[in-house]
């Protein structure tokens, strides 16, 4: 299994197109994101707890059930 922040890397562009882009394109220039991590609640946690770039938690949760979907298959 790939990491979730792998996984979110493929939605990294050069202008913000749409919120998971801009998360992807924030979370590329957090040094302290836990990149090797598959853990909701890990990446969860640490967004709630250390970041201000994620304008709401829906937009975490979105890119996590297509990272979920994609790891099922």
């Amino acid at each position: 299994m790939k990491s979730f922040y792998h996984f979110l890397m493929r939605y990294r562009q050069p202008k913000d197109l749409d919120e998971i882009t801009q998360f992807a394109n924030s979370a590329y220039k957090d040094h302290g994101f836990p990149k090797q991590s598959s853990d909701y609640h890990e990446i969860s946690n640490y967004l709630e707890l250390n970041v201000h770039y994620l304008e709401s938690m829906a937009v975490f949760d979105r890119a996590w059930d297509l990272y979920v979907e994609e790891e099922r298959h």
